[in-house]
């Protein structure tokens, strides 16, 4: 069995320019189009290129030109690499004719893109700073900290990681089970690819795009990769207690009742500028700061608030500078005396760093915020905030929408949803072709009754999908009606985990995957371990203390349970020590989950189901990755794959993390039907709990 493949091609260059998930994508439709000799024609090239969504702007015509341009000719036989080169021709040939993107994207969104692979030394810098900060007393990372900036030890210490598991413990507190994690000075193949599915699936789950990077890119070490992972991490962290329920004292930045809402709306980074501008006003600054960068520059604004939020520390000589490098060193000095964590250099300031202005600003607010602590203003604030369930089921779905890869990022899924575009959106990822986009209105939208058109839309897809949408119309989701949004995002997320089943089983021939037939499922394979546990349904208070789930893991993959961490699950604490455990196994054999420890310990239905099925879909796909890692001679003349003997099941995160929640790269095709023989094997398999 192989523990995990990578796609290799022999010129190292042109392989840097792709992540493995997108090599992994690009070798499957390159052999998807091999004529009956295995042979690749230059000439089938353009019909398969036109189905890119990357070369949307190009018809099959022009991609044909472009191909011949290049001295090409159409009708020689091509080879895996050369077909590589063809797709960074035209990809940059695509970036210029649209002229880069026009869409304005939240920090979260930033990902990178195969054209430009560089990174920022002051980002190195400031976040080796901080993982040297947070982690130096780390009992395992301790023993190769403190980093120094100047070397590429970071990349290499992220390369069995730990270090980026610790770092998503440090920015959200208790998102992974650290007992989960392999921790060994020299860890084989098959553990350093299970620390890098726990990353990215607890990444996800505490709101990073990880969209095209996959567990070999994080083995390897990619800078670019690394470094914008570990950024959207820390900025994770700086951000956390930017709303009202973390800090309720932010209430005082809006007027009245009415704006409240508009500020919950607001994502993390939007109410921190909110907060700086609400100061600068205070203190007299005319100019309103409307980004991290070019505002930023000459260092005014952060003189102004500094001193009004410390004006104990205050030096007149910063404004009277007239350079901005040394304005920008008194400014660095003056943050120094609050006792301010300093996350860039004066270069940075006076260059407009975004990433690290952001950083410095939201240490500053951590440091000294100067808000109110009017009783009345913070009462009123706290009365907004959800209860716990709500906040819970909001928190769970947000985090699944931004899993799928959609264009706009979920900050609040109450505010976010209310125009209707992003459950368009959603809908479009899930059921590919409903949604009738000649008439839906896009962001930002003045006219009400274009949000409502855009909510009816909606409810008749779901109507069209049979979701149960009694007392459901556009306009309770226009008012916000938290219950029923809920209702209706549950139904969504419900429907895309079973069609995933469905179209593993045998590309959505035979009947539909039911509750049912997950319960079943699940209670066959703990069955067939001789285990005893078993559950009448996913109500079953049994199931609160969590050996039922840890023996259906054991089930699906012996070796990934250490039975000597799992406790009884008689008192409260040894059932959260099981839960905690639960999601992380889970997470650390591939499955993409939003649940918390209070939705096992509290048998939530709803969640406990999803648990359930997303277990089911990686164990039905490791089948259809087995059957499938046996490549005929002809597809293997192309590139070369290197695997690893392994004593154990194997573990390959990268298809489990880029499929599981519908995420695609920006290679985005239909695939091809699977081979009849993987699905009558996995529809046996589904067929063999009835036996």
């Amino acid at each position: 069995m192989t523990s995990f493949a990578g796609v290799f091609v022999s010129d190292q260059w042109l392989q840097s320019q792709f992540t493995q998930v997108e090599l992994r994508s690009l070798k499957t439709k390159f052999i998807s189009v091999k004529n009956q000799n295995g042979k690749v024609i230059a000439g089938d090239l353009p019909p398969l290129m036109v189905k890119l969504k990357a070369f949307k702007e190009f018809s099959e015509e022009e991609i044909r030109g472009i191909l011949g341009e290049s001295g090409c000719d159409l009708s020689d036989e091509i080879d895996f690499e050369a077909f590589l080169r063809a797709y960074l021709n035209l990809q940059g040939r695509a970036t210029a004719k649209v002229g880069g993107s026009k869409n304005s994207w939240s920090f979260l969104k930033a990902t990178t893109t195969t054209l430009l692979h560089t990174i920022s030394e002051s980002e190195k810098a400031s976040y080796v700073a901080h993982i040297n900060s947070y982690l130096g007393d780390d009992p395992f990372l301790g023993q190769y900290l403190p980093l120094d900036p100047a070397t590429n030890s970071l990349f290499d210490l992220a390369k069995d990681g730990v270090l980026l598991c610790k770092l998503i413990n440090v920015a959200v507190p208790n998102t992974i089970d650290e007992r989960a994690i392999n921790t060994k000075r020299i860890l084989n193949p098959w553990e350093r690819n299970e620390n890098h599915t726990l990353c990215l699936n607890s990444a996800k789950a505490i709101g990073c795009t990880v969209v095209n990077i996959g567990t070999q890119d994080l083995v390897e070490g990619r800078p670019h990769l690394v470094l914008g992972l570990i950024s959207q991490i820390i900025k994770i962290q700086l951000l956390a207690d930017l709303n009202l329920k973390k800090t309720p004292q932010l209430v005082e930045l809006v007027e009245d009742s009415n704006d409240v809402e508009e500020l919950m709306s607001l994502p993390p980074d939007k109410v921190l500028l909110k907060w700086m501008n609400f100061h600068l006003q205070k203190a007299g600054y005319k100019k309103p700061v409307t980004n991290f960068s070019s505002d930023l520059k000459d260092g005014e604004a952060y003189a102004y608030l500094l001193n009004v939020l410390a004006p104990e520390h205050c030096s007149p000589t910063t404004l009277d500078a007239k350079d901005p490098t040394e304005r920008a060193k008194l400014i660095l000095d003056h943050a120094e005396r609050m006792d301010c964590k300093r996350y860039l250099a004066p270069n940075d300031i006076v260059e407009g760093s975004p990433n690290l202005n952001l950083a410095f600003v939201a240490q500053i607010f951590h440091q000294r915020n100067g808000l109110s602590t009017d009783s009345k203003k913070i009462s009123y604030a706290e009365m907004m905030t959800d209860d716990v369930q709500t906040s819970r089921e909001e928190r769970c779905f947000r985090l699944w929408i931004n899993s799928l890869g959609i264009a706009t990022y979920v900050n609040n899924v109450f505010e976010d949803v209310r125009n209707g575009w992003i459950l368009l959106e959603v809908l479009d990822k899930v059921s590919p072709g409903s949604v009738n986009w000649r008439q839906a209105s896009k962001p930002p939208i003045k006219m009400p009754f274009r949000k409502v058109e855009n909510c009816n839309q909606v409810i008749r897809i779901g109507k069209q999908m049979k979701f149960s949408l009694v007392n459901l119309a556009g306009n309770d989701i226009v008012q916000g009606n938290k219950k029923l949004i809920l209702a209706f995002l549950w139904q969504l997320m419900r429907f895309n985990m079973l069609q995933l089943l469905k179209n593993l089983r045998s590309h959505s021939q035979g009947k539909d995957i039911t509750d049912a037939d997950i319960l079943n499922w699940a209670n066959d394979k703990v069955k067939r371990t001789a285990r005893s546990s078993q559950v009448q349904s996913f109500k079953d208070k049994s199931l609160s203390n969590g050996i039922f789930f840890l023996e259906l893991l054991s089930s699906v993959e012996p070796r990934v349970v250490n039975w000597n961490l799992v406790t009884k699950g008689e008192s409260d604490e040894e059932k959260r020590l099981n839960a905690t455990y639960i999601i992380s196994v889970a997470r650390k054999l591939g499955c993409s989950i939003f649940l918390l420890p209070e939705d096992i310990m509290e048998v939530n239905q709803k969640m406990l189901l999803m648990l359930t099925a997303s277990i089911m879909y990686w164990s039905l796909q490791k089948a259809v990755e087995e059957a499938e890692s046996s490549p005929s001679p002809a597809d293997t003349s192309s590139c070369s794959t290197i695997t690893d003997a392994s004593p154990a099941p194997s573990i390959n995160g990268e298809d489990e993390i880029s499929s599981l929640c519908g995420e695609i790269s920006i290679l985005s095709f239909d695939d091809a039907a699977s081979d009849s023989t993987v699905s009558s094997l996995v529809e046996n398999e589904v067929n063999s709990v009835g036996e």
